[in-house]
């Protein structure tokens, strides 16, 4: 009798030890892959998070998942938003957690964008509330210094460091033998990022773009209004290819046709390219330029050669 009494002991005591195993190791659904965004907060303990897994049904018990966290010596779960499914066992989860390992959305920052425009990006990929960013950025004057390139954010990410990311990274290209080209020719870092953001609107080619900065510069300074079309874009917010008469009148400090010399701002982000055609200009005879609606440009040495372009491209 004794034999038996210890034989389903024993039989129990597998019984059990292997729902625990399952309980840990088995994935709540192995064939459910589908990933969901899960967000650790700030001061939340392990039974809050153990409770918020069990209810988004990502594992099978939070009393095994506290029983488990609890047996791992100093076993931390940090902050943050992380990309789960139910095919991940508790240990698997649990490592994501101990290491930060949170989710990452690689975006591609492009040439030309401004500061509403990598907001609305950033907030349609579920990484920052636009206006958040807008607000940050704008009130920071970084405007021309987000640095187009291609990042990996975290969800949720903080604004400031997601911006400051991206002036890092415009500080690192913009390396010390440029910066000693610009102080040799007499120019801020300031006017060359003014200067850049203009020619990244309205040329495309890096030979174009270091003639539009050759025709810019000797514009100004021979004392003549830049009339870059861009910059009427920037005021009313639209990507108009023919500028109407009516807007070339509108009082901003931003309007080139209006005001001579550079906008008081950047009107976007800039790439590295422009930078470079904005430091190193190429010198030619040409005066003017446009943009035809295939975003050809077109160059002029004088005002009634511009005028003939302008009828030709711009009908």
């Amino acid at each position: 009798m004794k034999r038996i009494s210890l034989f389903f002991i024993f039989l129990f005591f597998l019984f059990f030890v292997f729902f625990i195993y399952k309980q840990i190791y088995f994935p709540k659904d192995p064939n459910n892959k589908e990933e969901v965004i899960f967000q650790i907060k700030k001061g939340e303990g392990v039974r809050d998070i153990a409770f918020n897994l069990e209810k988004e049904g990502l594992i099978r018990s939070r009393l095994i998942f506290q029983l488990y966290v609890g047996l791992q010596r100093k076993m931390s779960l940090q902050a943050g938003f992380y990309q789960l499914s139910p095919s991940l066992n508790i240990p698997q989860i649990v490592s994501k957690f101990s290491k930060g390992d949170v989710f990452k959305k690689r975006i591609t920052i492009l040439e030309g964008w401004t500061i509403k425009d990598i907001a609305e990006c950033l907030d349609k990929e579920g990484i920052v509330n636009a206006n958040s960013f807008i607000n940050y950025a704008q009130s920071h004057q970084l405007e021309g210094y987000l640095f187009p390139d291609t990042y990996e954010f975290n969800y949720g990410e903080n604004v400031e460091k997601i911006t400051k990311r991206m002036e890092d990274n415009f500080n690192k290209k913009l390396t010390d033998e440029l910066r000693r080209e610009i102080r040799s020719q007499g120019r801020t870092i300031s006017e060359i990022v003014i200067m850049a953001s203009l020619i990244e609107k309205e040329a495309q080619t890096l030979e174009d773009k270091k003639i539009v900065s050759g025709i810019l510069w000797k514009r100004l300074e021979h004392n003549m209004p830049l009339q870059v079309d861009a910059t009427i874009n920037y005021i009313i917010g639209e990507n108009k290819l023919k500028i109407s008469a009516e807007e070339t009148k509108i009082d901003s400090p931003y309007n080139t046709y209006k005001y001579k010399g550079l906008p008081p701002t950047p009107i976007c982000n800039p790439g590295m390219e422009s930078i470079e055609a904005a430091i190193k200009p190429k010198k030619t005879p040409y005066w003017y330029y446009l943009s035809d609606k295939n975003s050809l440009l077109h160059f002029s040495k004088t005002l009634q050669e511009h005028n003939i372009a302008k009828a030709k491209y711009l009908r």
